[in-house]
């Protein structure tokens, strides 16, 4: 007989796993966020297949440290968050990849005096749009992507990132900065 674990809250799930390392209950866990995480892997590296193969090691992961979900956030900021810095840390071991991934990045300039508002952001064209946001460096485009298009309230920013409110608020400023000075030299 098969049991129906509609009703089941995620935080309620991962609590059982975690006691139980009950496998079923972690295929319905799996079930409802893969490609959730699939697309946060495919953000970070921009080709299906190691996006595929980084899914599967982002769950593997999942499932050994979900006894430390303590359910202080909602579930799906937590995998969110683990998703996030495997990824980062997954770029970071692989210098090589993560230095190919940049060589058509324009040098960063540190001018914060640009002040482009969240309005004049989502004004942008689309494709040159898109164009700008594989020129940044993935940090910043997967901040830009939780904030605008994941809509992340910047509390839960803080959670993911494990930063300041501050900290947090610079991040987006820098990174809207960047994608926006990008933006602006990209000839469609």
């Amino acid at each position: 007989m098969v049991k129906n674990y509609d009703g089941i809250l995620d935080e309620e799930l991962a609590s059982k796993i975690g006691r139980t390392n009950d496998t079923v209950l972690f295929g319905v866990l799996y079930d409802r966020y893969e490609h959730l995480v699939y697309n946060k892997c495919y953000g970070f590296v921009r080709s299906v297949d190691e996006a595929k193969d980084l899914t599967q090691d982002v769950f593997l992961h999942v499932f050994v440290k979900i006894g430390t979900f303590k359910g202080n956030s909602k579930f799906s900021t937590w995998l969110y968050s683990v998703t996030y810095n495997f990824c980062v840390n997954y770029l970071s071991r692989d210098k090589e990849r993560q230095m190919a991934s940049h060589s058509n990045q324009i040098e960063e300039q540190y001018d914060l005096a640009i002040e482009v508002s969240d309005y004049s952001l989502s004004q942008m064209q689309v494709d040159k749009l898109e164009k700008a946001l594989t020129l940044i460096a993935p940090e910043d485009r997967m901040i830009l992507q939780m904030k605008y298009q994941d809509e992340a309230s910047i509390k839960e920013l803080q959670e993911v990132l494990e930063l300041s409110e501050s900290a947090v608020k610079m991040r987006l400023s820098r990174a809207k900065t960047k994608i926006a000075e990008l933006y602006n030299k990209i000839d469609v």
